[in-house]
């Protein structure tokens, strides 16, 4: 096979000075690719902060001959993430890809989280996502294309009982990333979603056991199956030049790739709560399940009208 290579591009990765944003911000460089390593250097929960992280993945880097700077913005900081763009382009001159991998972590179960708490993961997992993308975005725009590849988690399905502000952000990113997907290709702009099978500080074995109620000791193989090392490939595919997908949610970990997706296929006829209940077993058995969204065709339905109302709307401002 012919290794994918990242030669003379730029691509910035956040949460990238450990766990599985360290993987690809390394695997990045080791196929040529010059690299911003954006990172707080916080605890879990997102508190303190440290360039050691980032600057230690750096010099890595470095050492190993390939190029790489540290930023230590904030993702949940509009100005912060677009100085993350600049760094980009003032070290590298350029910017083609963006894995936003930056993130927090403590579960709880529902009725001891705190508002505040949500309110705290939407600000660095969904709007930390956000603020990147936007200025990211921007700068796409003007260069004729890119990439963006955001982390989403298979908790979003409820796979955990003490991840609802976990999951629920992740699923905020889920959404923003299949919308960015719609819109994308007006600006050859590719946009997937990738959810790392991973054990990290963020699925520590005593994380874990918070998490499910079951002892730390159970989650401990996990160490040896899903090492950051294997759970990095789906996303740095994703994020190359050759890769066609978008709008299109791939994980990747433990020497495994697949795909998930939003689904449809339970039909019945329903004129009223009576048929919906007569009939819930149709629906309910999903026999004709097809992929909703816009999937691998890198099309949304409307996206050849909007693309002729932009021109139109050019057209007329440059006559005005």
């Amino acid at each position: 096979m012919t290794e994918l290579r990242f030669d003379g591009e730029a691509v910035l990765v956040t949460g990238a000075g450990r766990g599985v944003g360290r993987e690809h911000a390394l695997s990045l460089a080791s196929r040529g690719a010059k690299v911003v390593v954006a990172d707080l250097g916080t605890a879990l929960d997102g508190s303190g902060r440290s360039n050691g992280p980032a600057d230690e993945v750096v010099k890595e880097i470095r050492d190993a001959g390939g190029e790489a700077v540290a930023c230590g913005e904030s993702v949940a900081d509009p100005a912060g993430a677009k100085a993350m763009v600049e760094v980009a382009l003032d070290s590298f001159g350029r910017l083609d890809a963006v894995i936003n991998n930056a993130g927090i972590h403590f579960p709880e179960m529902f009725e001891d989280y705190e508002l505040d708490d949500f309110r705290r993961m939407m600000e660095v997992h969904y709007f930390g996502t956000l603020n990147v993308c936007q200025n990211a975005w921007k700068h796409f725009l003007k260069s004729g294309g890119g990439r963006i590849v955001n982390t989403v988690s298979e908790g979003v399905v409820g796979l955990s009982p003490t991840s609802t502000a976990y999951g629920s952000a992740k699923g905020a990113i889920a959404g923003l990333t299949l919308c960015l997907a719609a819109e994308g290709p007006l600006h050859n702009i590719r946009v997937n979603g990738f959810s790392p099978r991973v054990r990290t500080r963020l699925s520590s074995p005593e994380i874990m056991e918070k998490a499910f109620g079951r002892p730390a000791e159970n989650f401990k193989s996990m160490e040896g199956v899903y090492p950051p090392e294997l759970s990095s490939f789906a996303a740095v595919y994703l994020a190359h030049g050759s890769c066609e997908l978008n709008g299109v949610l791939l994980s990747s970990g433990g020497n495994t790739a697949l795909r998930w997706a939003i689904m449809e296929g339970g039909h019945a006829e329903a004129h009223s709560v009576e048929e919906v209940a007569a009939n819930i077993g149709a629906i309910m058995a999903m026999p004709d399940i097809k992929h909703m969204g816009v999937g691998i065709t890198g099309k949304a339905p409307f996206v050849g009208e909007l693309h002729e109302q932009k021109a139109l709307r050019a057209q007329a401002a440059a006559k005005a």
